[in-house]
């Protein structure tokens, strides 16, 4: 077959000018001026203009050519007339006279959108059209940026002596947060592989079988429900394991991994200091345990000031404040809209709010249940000064954060108050090991195969709920980019974390059987952590949605628009795979 082209569609330069070159690419537009036809052609690269005059009939050809065919031209290069140079591309300057043209894939079917306008369409349809959606510019480059992001991850990887080993992707059914994609055995009737929700036993195995330092780009399946930063079905992350290490050693390594890549990545500012905030206080301060730093807001507790006066809506219950900097000067409306909010975002029943006049008296709704000592006392803990506004968030524990935590993000958006164009890390520390479920339950609140911060001895001599564990997130502007944990590789230590959880000596033996048989031939302590690689480009692509960033993302349905998938397979399928289904 002969060569399609010399050039891709952004190389030609003033300097091919007089050149006989061949283009092909996809019809991008067609401009009709009488006699005079431009066509641009588009690939992966970029855009080159196409000059068709002279030749009516073939002028008139080309006119009847379809929007987003495919084809080949051959012609001269020549230098743009002055009056259609176009600087927003790199072949701006230059044109390619075309000689002869071939079409190599006709378009027969009218377009169900305007590719370059993708964004402006229904995403049901985007998805079900995604070989089309992917030829906008925005995507394309979402794509080269994802290449290119997933090359440098790993050079910085081998670059600190990591090995990229492989996990199998079919393997058992373990007990890690989330719903396991199940896949039935043909030879084992009745049983069943299962995809792995993280390479998690078998990158703590390669630390036993001797690795030192182990990474890949690892795929992960979790059944779980989509949002905006989470693709149901499948994800991707930096997956990695270090032997001999401690938590600060891992910090170590990804904070250089994560502040290069995001520096390499992004022309925003990447601040350098990645803050460490133990999970009691983020849960106090920020109301989540992926606070986004750039909103300078915080929630302050100010319960034992309301234990000793009798307002109605505080009586028995925690009461916590946001102080908005100048806020005495915003409208009712703006008072009123963060109060629906709270109502109709966060299940509040209500949201308290003060204003601070210049002679700091108090104006709102409470204000006069509010005496002159508590009143001082309110402004000094809260550190809040005239011309401030304080908003109150009075609950029960366990519906607190709810409400505080969502309040101050949409306070810090209202108000303008986000730092612009930065990036912005922590590392939440400090978790609680375990944590009751909604039964009253204990349960893992984390990774079931961390190390408990205080070993054996704490585990058996304190209440579960007060143990803390080596585990770690590393959160950005509010996302959470990835979860980590010091492992617990004692076999004594783990067999009693799991028991607290409510599972058996024979539980841990029959589903962790590789794991705890490892363990008991000289494992060494080990650590590790899993940055999201979708995540990590949906902040540098500055994406809404973690879709955007994955070539053939499955919908908020855990539906593949494109193929069809999940489908129905034939009966014979079913009976090869020993399963019934029941309707």
């Amino acid at each position: 077959m002969n060569k399609f082209r010399t050039y891709n569609c952004s190389e030609i330069r003033e300097k091919n000018i007089g050149e006989k070159i061949k283009l092909a690419g996809w019809v991008d537009t067609i401009r009709d001026l009488g006699g005079i036809l431009f066509i641009d052609l588009r690939d992966q690269y970029g855009i080159t203009q196409v000059v068709f005059s002279g030749d009516e009939e073939k002028v008139n050809s080309a006119q009847r050519i379809p929007i987003e065919s495919t084809i080949t031209v051959s012609g001269v290069v020549r230098l743009r007339d002055d009056e259609t140079i176009n600087n927003k591309i790199p072949t701006g300057t230059v044109e390619l006279f075309a000689d002869n043209y071939e079409i190599l894939g006709k378009r027969t079917m009218s377009l169900p959108f305007d590719i370059e306008n993708n964004r402006k369409v229904r995403e049901d349809l985007r998805l079900e059209y995604r070989f089309l959606d992917l030829r906008s510019r925005k995507s394309i480059d979402n794509l080269k940026l994802r290449a290119k992001l997933i090359q440098y991850l790993r050079e910085q990887m081998i670059e600190q002596d990591f090995l990229e080993v492989q996990t199998p992707i079919l393997t058992s059914s373990s007990p890690e947060g989330a719903r396991d994609y199940l896949v039935p055995s043909r030879v084992y009737p009745g049983k069943f592989y299962a995809l792995p929700q993280a390479p998690q036993q078998f990158k703590q195995l390669l630390m036993v079988s001797g690795v030192d330092k182990y990474f890949q780009i690892a795929p992960c399946f979790r059944d779980e429900d989509a949002r905006a930063d989470r693709s149901p079905g499948e994800f991707y992350q930096l997956d990695m394991e270090m032997a001999f290490a401690t938590q600060e050693d891992v910090f170590e390594v990804m904070e250089k991994v994560i502040y290069n890549t995001f520096k390499k990545f992004s022309n925003k500012k990447v601040d350098k200091e990645f803050v460490k905030i133990p999970y009691k206080e983020a849960m106090l301060k920020y109301g989540t345990d992926k606070p986004d730093l750039r909103n300078p807001l915080e929630i302050k507790d100010v319960t034992n000031i309301f234990e000793k006066l009798d307002i109605k809506v505080f009586n028995n219950k925690t009461v916590r404040t946001i102080t908005l900097p100048n806020g005495a000067n915003q409208p009712r409306t703006f008072y009123d809209s963060i109060t629906n909010f709270a109502i109709e975002k966060c299940n509040a029943k209500g949201l308290a709010w003060l204003k601070v006049g210049n002679d700091k008296s108090l104006q709102g709704p409470i204000a006069k249940l509010i005496d002159d000592k508590s009143r001082e006392n309110l402004l000094e803990q809260t550190g809040t000064k005239p011309g401030d506004s304080i908003f109150f968030i009075a609950e029960r524990s366990g519906m607190l954060e709810k409400i505080a935590g969502p309040v101050r993000e949409e306070l810090g958006k209202m108000a303008d108050l986000l730092e612009k164009n930065c990036f912005k890390f922590c590392w939440i520390i400090d978790f609680p090991m375990f944590e009751k479920d909604d039964n009253g339950k204990i349960r893992f609140s984390h990774n079931p195969f961390s190390m408990p911060q205080g070993g054996l001895e704490v585990l058996e001599e304190s209440n579960p709920l007060d143990v803390l564990a080596y585990q770690y997130d590393i959160v950005c502007n509010g996302i959470e980019l990835s979860s980590g944990a010091v492992r617990n590789h004692n076999p004594e230590i783990m067999l009693k974390a799991f028991e607290i959880a409510g599972y058996t000596e024979d539980e841990i033996k029959r589903r962790f059987s590789a794991l705890y048989k490892a363990f008991h031939y000289g494992a060494p302590p080990h650590a590790g952590i899993a940055p999201g690689v979708d995540r990590m480009l949906m902040l540098l692509a500055e994406e809404e949605s973690i879709r955007e960033v994955i070539a053939f993302p499955m919908n908020s349905k855990a539906e593949d628009l494109l193929t069809g998938a999940p489908s129905e397979v034939s009966e014979k399928q079913l009976r090869e795979a020993n399963i019934k289904i029941i309707k």
